[in-house]
């Protein structure tokens, strides 16, 4: 049975205290870390797993409704980002979209100046049925402080309620409007990235597959964390680390339920872009991925087979890591460590 919850402050301390102590003494507290795979999961990570096994968690989805999973998934984040890093200016917009205006943020992080600066283009993780500006408002926060550059997160249509292929529509339209309105975003035309968590990381790819094959703009980078890129789903890791990790193999399938409408065909490059028949001419990628996650193996496949096909690619995997450890970085010193390297890489490609 689960434990009475405290406030979302309180948790947030209790997180941050405890993730915080010396590895040693994390040991003696919570046990060794599991090794799994060759790799030994960060005892930090260790730490927050065991923590929400206190709780009763053992998935993100599994056993609730959508509107259930979204709720739960909004009451989470404060206890995991804490207090929001200031910004110079955080600017509500509406974007249209396929089906009518679509909800965004433009973060401009301090000591932005009006000469023109790189931008990202941000799509929410959440298995396109969760998620939204307000649970990914810590992510691009760290992303736009860290790497001086203007993020503008984007507020897609969710499933079931809007399976695929509206996400994708949503996301190709966003892109196309944030490079046509750069002026207006303060943004550098020629250097706007496009980059998400996750499904989010699904529809970054998907949008540079798009713009490959059509006329209009096209991203000058494609950041990737931990992305779906196969929703066949019958890759190693999905098995390998299935139960113990936060993501669950049965949350995976719970949100590809939702979001892939019966009859469709899951290896459409749309959805699975591992099994496009040409990967070539797309742009430069920096693929992240978490050794203990059931998606790790796909997002892996996905680097190698662009890299293969001749685009630059940068495949990193952070061995120790979870599904997710891009939303830990106000309590999780190895999460943290990953996602400032991931910014430098960040500065690096849109320089």
């Amino acid at each position: 049975m689960a434990a009475p919850r405290l406030s979302p402050r309180v948790e947030h301390r209790i997180l941050r205290t405890a993730c915080g102590l010396a590895p040693p003494l994390q040991r003696a507290l919570f046990g060794a870390p599991p090794r799994l795979d060759g790799q030994e999961l960060a005892a930090d990570i260790h730490v927050l797993l065991q923590l929400g096994r206190v709780q009763g968690e053992t998935s993100l989805v599994e056993g609730r409704t959508p509107e259930q999973a979204r709720a739960e998934h909004r009451e989470e984040v404060p206890i995991v980002t804490g207090p929001r890093r200031p910004m110079q200016e955080v600017a509500a917009l509406a974007i249209p979209g396929p089906a009518g205006e679509m909800p965004a943020r433009l973060y401009v992080p301090p000591g932005t100046g009006a000469a023109p600066s790189p931008l990202v283009v941000y799509y929410h993780g959440g298995g396109w049925v969760v998620g939204d500006l307000v649970t990914h408002d810590g992510i691009c926060r760290f992303l736009a402080a860290e790497t001086g550059f203007r993020v503008l997160s984007v507020e897609y249509r969710l499933a079931p309620e809007h399976p695929f292929p509206a996400p994708v529509e949503d996301a190709v339209a966003a892109f196309q409007w944030a490079a046509e309105n750069a002026e207006l975003l303060g943004a550098d035309a020629a250097r706007i990235a496009v980059a998400g968590d996750s499904a989010g990381g699904n529809l970054s790819a998907a949008v540079s597959l798009h713009f490959r094959d059509t006329a209009g703009p096209r991203p000058a980078l494609q950041l990737l964390l931990y992305p779906v890129t196969d929703a066949v789903g019958d890759l190693p890791s999905r098995e390998l680390f299935a139960e113990g990790f936060l993501l669950t193999r049965g949350d995976m399938d719970w949100f590809e339920e939702r979001y892939i409408p019966d009859g469709c065909d899951e290896t459409d490059p749309r959805i699975s872009m591992l099994h496009a028949a040409d990967l070539g001419g797309l742009p430069p990628a920096y693929v992240a991925t978490a050794g203990f996650d059931p998606l790790r193996d796909e997002g892996e496949a996905y680097a190698e087979r662009m890299r293969e096909a001749g685009n630059r690619v940068v495949l990193r995997r952070y061995p120790g890591l979870i599904h997710g450890f891009a939303h830990f970085t106000a309590f999780s010193r190895s999460s943290r460590a990953a996602m400032l390297e991931i910014c430098g890489a960040l500065r690096f490609g849109l320089a």
